[in-house]
C-alpha cells in the first residue's frame, strides 16, 4: 500500500506550498532578515515534525508501508530523513549565492523574488523527483555507478574551491538564450508577471528568464546533491521527502542567507568538506559503511565550524576596526 504513503504525502506537500503561496505570502513583499530566519525556524519545524510520520511509517508499518532497502526500523529511518534533509539543506546554500547573483544581474527587486523562486521550488520538486528515480534506478542494477556518483561529488567539491575572478554572464547563457528563441523578451519588469502583451504579441518579462536560469541552476546543482543524499540511502521515500523539505524552506533561506552573506564566508570550505567526505563514503561503499549516525554528525559538526569561524572572523574585523578608530 505505499501508493497511499506517496500520494498521502504529496497532497500534504501540495497543502504546504499552497498555504505558503495564497495565505502566508499573498502579496509580493520583500522578507527582512528577522522574518526570513522565523519562516526558515519554521519550515526546519515542520520538517522535524515529519519524522514522527517517518518513525511510524518504518516502524509500525502505517497504511501496510514497507520501506525500501537498508532501512532498519523506524530510529534508523528518522536517522537517515535527519541526515539527508540537513545535506540537502546545507548543499542548497551554495544554490542560494547563484541565485544571488542572478537577481542581481537581471536586476529582479527584492519585492518580487519571492514570486521566481516559488515556482522555481515548484519546478524543482518535479526535476528532482524525475532525478532520483533515475539515480536510485541506475545504483539498482549497476553498482559501479557508486563510483561514478562518488566521482562527482569530490569533483564538485574541487570545483568550489577555485575562485572565480569574473562573473558570469547570464544574459548570454543559454537559459537567456533559450528563452529568446521562443519569444521576445521585454526589457523591464512589469510588477510580478512572467509574461506581458505588447503590440498584441506575448513578451516574457526579466521574471521569466530568471526563473527558468533558476530552474536549470537547480538541476545543475542536483547533480551533486542527488548523488549525495543516495550515498546515505537509496530508499526513495526518504531521498524525495527529505529533498522535497529541505527546498520548501529554500525561499526563506535564500532571504536569510542574502541577508547574511557576509558573515559566513567560511560556509563555502564547509560544503567542500560534506561534498568530499560524501564522495568518499561513495567509494568505498564496497569497503567500508560508515554508520549513519557517524555522517549526521559529521554533516552537523563541519556545517557548525564554518558558521562558527564565520562569526569568529566578523567580529575580530569589527573589533579591529574599533581599535583602529580610537587610534
Amino acid at each position: 500500500m505505499n501508493e497511499i504513503v506517496w500520494g498521502g504525502f504529496l497532497a500534504l506537500f501540495l497543502t504546504l506550498l499552497i498555504l505558503d503561496l495564497s495565505v502566508l505570502h499573498r502579496e509580493s513583499a520583500e522578507l527582512s532578515v528577522r522574518q526570513a530566519l522565523f519562516w526558515t525556524a519554521v519550515w526546519v519545524s515542520v520538517a522535524l515534525s515529519f519524522t514522527l510520520v517517518i518513525y511510524g511509517l518504518y516502524e509500525h508499518h502505517w497504511f501496510g508501508f514497507a520501506g525500501g532497502p537498508g532501512v532498519r526500523g523506524g530510529t534508523d529511518a528518522v536517522v537517515l530523513f535527519v541526515t539527508g534533509y540537513l545535506l540537502e539543506w546545507s548543499l542548497s546554500v551554495d544554490n542560494i549565492f547563484v541565485i544571488a547573483l542572478i537577481f542581481a544581474y537581471l536586476k529582479i527587486p527584492a519585492l518580487y523574488q519571492y514570486r521566481v523562486l516559488f515556482w522555481g521550488i515548484v519546478g524543482a520538486i518535479v526535476l528532482r523527483g524525475i532525478m532520483i528515480m533515475a539515480g536510485a534506478a541506475l545504483l539498482s542494477r549497476f553498482d559501479w555507478m557508486f563510483y561514478v556518483f562518488g566521482a562527482i561529488l569530490i569533483v564538485s567539491a574541487l570545483r568550489m574551491l577555485r575562485d572565480e575572478d569574473e562573473e558570469p554572464d547570464f544574459g548570454a547563457s543559454f537559459p537567456a538564450r533559450l528563452v529568446r528563441r521562443f519569444v521576445p523578451v521585454t526589457g523591464e519588469i512589469d510588477r510580478a508577471r512572467f509574461f506581458v502583451r505588447r503590440g498584441g504579441r506575448l513578451h516574457a518579462t526579466p521574471l521569466f528568464v530568471a526563473l527558468v536560469m533558476v530552474e536549470l541552476t537547480d538541476v545543475v546543482f542536483a547533480v551533486d546533491s542527488i548523488p549525495a543524499i543516495l550515498a546515505v540511502t537509496r530508499d526513495p521515500f526518504i531521498v524525495f521527502s527529505s529533498n522535497a523539505f529541505a527546498i520548501l524552506g529554500l525561499r526563506s533561506l535564500y532571504f536569510a542567507v542574502a541577508g547574511l552573506m557576509a558573515m559566513f564566508r567560511y560556509l563555502k570550505y564547509s560544503l567542500v568538506l560534506i561534498l568530499a567526505f560524501v564522495g568518499v563514503k561513495m567509494l568505498l561503499v564496497s569497503h567500508y559503511h560508515v554508520p549513519n549516525l557517524v555522517s549526521l554528525g559529521i554533516i552537523l559538526g563541519t556545517l557548525a565550524a564554518g558558521i562558527l569561524a564565520s562569526l569568529w572572523a566578523t567580529r575580530r574585523e569589527r573589533r579591529q576596526e574599533r581599535t583602529d578608530g580610537r587610534t
